[in-house]
């Protein structure tokens, strides 16, 4: 408890060591936090789906910010031996646990912005 308590109360040097830029820089940005939100809110989507859902977003695009999250172990794609191919996507229980900083942002948001 006591390495946790100094961890958060470390101050950063340089804004590169600081844990809200490494997860911004990971799960940040425009797009996956909305790819999250909806694997969240739907637990699987094919592609198309969140490319109809995501408005503004480019196929090539969501395919990358998708392997982004699978590569960082959040998302698990899911493709069938089928004709027309058919890929899901759902969230990993890394990408689960998300769910309480989502919400809140989303609280946050409906008291501040909204």
């Amino acid at each position: 408890m006591q390495t946790e308590e100094k961890k958060i109360e470390k101050k950063y040097t340089y804004a590169t060591e600081c844990p809200i830029t490494i997860f911004m820089e990971e799960i940040g940005g425009k797009w996956k936090p909305v790819i999250i939100w909806l694997l969240l809110e739907n637990e699987i989507m094919r592609f198309n789906e969140l490319d109809k859902t995501i408005k503004g977003i480019s196929q090539k695009m969501l395919s990358q910010q998708l392997k982004d999250l699978e590569q960082l172990e959040i998302v698990i794609r899911k493709s069938y031996p089928v004709i027309p191919p058919k890929v899901e996507y759902s969230l990993t229980e890394k990408g689960k646990s998300l769910a309480p900083l989502l919400k809140a942002m989303k609280s946050w948001t409906y008291s501040n912005i909204m």
